[in-house]
């Protein structure tokens, strides 16, 4: 892996940005005055009195510094049970983990795992609920699957007669969209439709396009309501207040993450196990890069991660996401590119884990035989557009274009 390629990718655009002049860019697109969609309890706790709730969320479900759960509760709004999505309710799982059902310590109420036995609510699981208020703080990347936990609610309340209510969120990658359109040939949980690696919605603009694009099993519809985020655009640069899952821990990793998630499609290691989980890109017989690094076993963080026990040797990529990526925003291929190129075993660099994170078999020939980044990105552009122009359907905020 060259140095001066990486060098080249974090320098581009950057040389005449000072760090002084970066934090004065951007302070004024980082705003204090947001209203999550839960805070708007004026909004939408009148739809919940009298009715039976099935509340839908995570760590990151918060009203201010109190959880939606005890928010809710403690307004006399009667939540029989939680569903909760990959990393558990408190968040504690790591990626690919079985979650149990359970009970909440604290108010007792019944969790429904959706990330073990079924991703999909039951029928049985969907008796006597009234309404399902979702509210999880997600990435904007379509293989973070806290969207496809969304899909298989709608879907389910669709088929049950049930309701569903969003509380939106802002998406800390809502300033761009990038990257190849999924093939639906290659539909898993880490993409279920048809968009981009950065597809640039929020979560309550994104639910509005599955009913809108008659994505649910049988085209059905599913009644849906979205209290949108008061004070939000898309070009605004939003610092999650909460990490939203256990290796996305800073927001360098949020920023990076949707380029170097199709790495877990790789041998190589991201960080995982290390203490800058999706900051960081290595493997052990590199000869090239500016750091080490060892990727450990840490418990309900990274288990057995890729590389664990061996010293990696490669690139701290965190000025990358501090600089450019809130500046050219873009799936970096080339650090796939690179990192193929100097893989010691070809034909063991790509895993079939690849394509499903990709969406698509293309990406990964085109890597094999040759093209450039330009030549690649090139080759979506066709279907990037006509996404973009079914994304602005379902917009609720002012976009960045």
């Amino acid at each position: 892996m060259k140095k001066h390629v990486f060098l080249v990718v974090l320098c581009v655009g950057v040389l005449v940005c000072r760090s002084q002049e970066y934090s004065i860019v951007f302070e004024d697109i980082y705003p204090k005055d947001i209203e999550v969609g839960a805070e708007r309890t004026n909004a939408y706790v009148p739809l919940l009195q009298g009715k039976k709730i099935a509340l839908c969320a995570n760590h990151t479900s918060t009203v201010g510094k109190m959880h939606l759960l005890d928010t809710l509760l403690s307004l006399g709004i009667d939540v029989v049970k939680v569903f909760t999505p990959e990393h558990g309710f408190r968040g504690h799982s790591e990626a690919g983990e079985k979650v149990d059902n359970s009970v909440d310590a604290k108010t007792k109420t019944p969790i429904v795992s959706l990330y073990g036995n079924n991703k999909k609510p039951t029928s049985e699981q969907m008796q006597g609920i009234d309404i399902v208020v979702f509210d999880i703080q997600d990435v904007g990347a379509r293989f973070y699957t806290y969207i496809s936990t969304l899909h298989y609610i709608m879907e389910s309340a669709a088929e049950n007669g049930v309701k569903v209510l969003v509380l939106d969120r802002p998406n800390p990658n809502g300033f761009w969209v990038d990257g190849p359109v999924l093939d639906t040939a290659y539909r898993s949980f880490v993409g279920m439709h048809p968009v981009p690696i950065a597809h640039g919605m929020t979560v309550g603009e994104y639910a509005k396009m599955i009913n809108g694009e008659g994505w649910l099993a049988g085209g059905k519809w599913c009644e849906l309501a979205v209290v949108s985020v008061f004070g939000y655009a898309h070009f605004f640069r939003y610092q999650l207040p909460i990490p939203p899952s256990p290796n996305l821990s800073s927001m360098e990793a949020v920023y990076l993450y949707p380029s170097l998630c199709l790495f877990e499609g790789t041998p190589m290691s991201i960080g995982r196990g290390t203490d800058k989980p999706f900051r960081v890109l290595g493997y052990p017989n590199f000869t090239e890069g500016n750091i080490t690094f060892t990727p450990k076993n840490i418990p309900g963080i990274a288990s057995n991660p890729p590389c664990v026990g061996k010293q990696c040797k490669g690139f701290d990529l965190s000025d990358m996401a501090s600089i450019i990526l809130k500046n050219n925003n873009f799936v970096n291929i080339n650090l796939i590119i690179e990192a193929y190129k100097e893989f010691p075993k070809k034909d063991k660099f790509f895993t079939p884990f690849f394509d499903k994170l990709a969406g698509t078999k293309t990406l990964r020939e085109q890597i094999i035989a040759g093209k450039t980044a330009e030549e690649i990105q090139q080759s979506w552009q066709n279907d990037l557009n006509a996404f973009k122009k079914i994304r602005k359907k379902y917009l609720l905020y002012p976009d960045f274009e």
